[in-house]
């Protein structure tokens, strides 16, 4: 066989071996950790408050019956990564896997991102669970505060020590936008951005799960395509959790991510498409987060300034729940609109590439 093509097929067994172990361990996993977050009454706790500090009627309305649902299933999606990236060490130091999925250029920030905002969310959900003080969970502004050091810390390393000065247009033939030092807080504001956006979207029963997986799984062809194959395995490993997530997660759902979930993966998503040099092509890929965002920031906006609802309640999903599509019409939709979007923008980040 040819070397290069049995390079290849090598490649795409180690990527397609670390997404169906994560899948399978999530799987195996999940029945004990469901009795675990029933038996500590890990439940969701509906907010009294919605951002802009008034009462969430309209939400609690909507989602009542969900009040109680296991919560913090992000724990188990996120811990699942990391246990494969341990496994896939030892794989390699006895030959199984020919690299592992830990490496100092790849996959390093991704991971750290990944446990410091899941540990950030955790103790959000924790409190949200406990119902401690009037929010039931962290403030908005403390949340910001933590998500901007996670994005500090993040910028000065890729800046510093990997190099990273420029954002690459999503033209093909186009050239770099160099940016200098004034990476660092583009990369804050993409890692916060997507952070909230991915968060915000986390509203119904599947809704999240299916597009990170569109998402993933996008950014993993790229990642493959630039010659990143750990990175590209590591997105594999993740949308492979996610899958398995969903499984449980589809109306009705056996358990919630929770903000440990959504505000980890999101973060993680944003240091992907930095790392691939691809993170004009986020917004594309990941269009439905960004409209989910949008609803909520015009919301709110529109509120301060000018008295007045844009959209029934927000996210934007809450509002079509309040028109009364059915919560599966909207997330299949989304996803479609998600699926289109990410076929589109993987295209267009591979023209960039090749």
């Amino acid at each position: 066989m040819n070397t290069t093509l049995s390079a290849i097929i090598e490649d795409l067994i180690l990527i397609v071996g670390s997404g169906t172990l994560a899948f399978l361990i999530f799987i195996i996993l999940t029945p004990w950790f469901h009795n675990q977050l029933v038996k500590f009454r890990i439940g969701k706790q509906l907010r009294e408050n919605a951002l802009s500090g008034e009462k969430s009627t309209i939400f609690n309305q909507l989602h009542a019956k969900k009040s109680g649902t296991p919560t913090m299933g992000g724990l188990l999606i996120w811990g699942t990564i990391v246990l494969v990236v341990i496994i896939s060490a030892i794989l390699q130091k006895f030959g199984v896997f020919h690299l592992s999925l830990f490496n100092r250029k790849e996959t390093w920030i991704p991971l750290f991102t990944l446990i410091s905002c899941g540990i950030l969310g955790a103790i959000d959900d924790y409190i949200n669970v406990k119902g401690i003080g009037k929010n039931k969970g962290l403030s908005a502004k403390l949340k910001l505060f933590w998500l901007i050091v996670f994005g500090l810390a993040g910028g000065w390393w890729f800046y510093s020590k990997l190099g990273f000065n420029s954002i690459q247009l999503p033209i093909p033939g186009a050239s770099e936008i160099y940016l200098g030092i004034w990476y660092i807080p583009v990369f804050v504001f993409i890692i916060i951005a997507t952070a909230n956006a991915v968060n915000f979207t986390d509203g119904l029963d599947g809704l999240a799960a299916g597009l990170l997986i569109l998402a993933f799984g996008s950014f993993g062809v790229l990642a493959f395509a630039k010659g990143l194959l750990i990175l590209s395995a590591l997105c594999a490993v993740i949308a492979g959790a996610n899958l398995a997530f969903l499984w449980f997660n589809v109306p009705p759902a056996k358990f919630y991510m929770g903000d440990t979930g959504s505000l980890a993966l999101g973060a993680t998503l944003g240091v992907i498409a930095m790392l691939t040099d691809q993170a004009l092509i986020l917004p594309i890929v990941g269009l439905m987060f960004v409209i989910e965002a949008l609803s909520v920031i015009i919301q709110l906006t529109s509120k301060k300034f000018f008295k007045r609802k844009v959209f029934k309640i927000a996210p934007i999903h809450h509002h079509f729940e309040q028109c009364g599509w059915q919560e599966w019409t909207i997330v299949m939709r989304f996803w479609i609109i998600g699926g289109i979007m990410g076929a589109f923008g993987t295209i267009l980040g591979l023209l960039t590439i090749l």
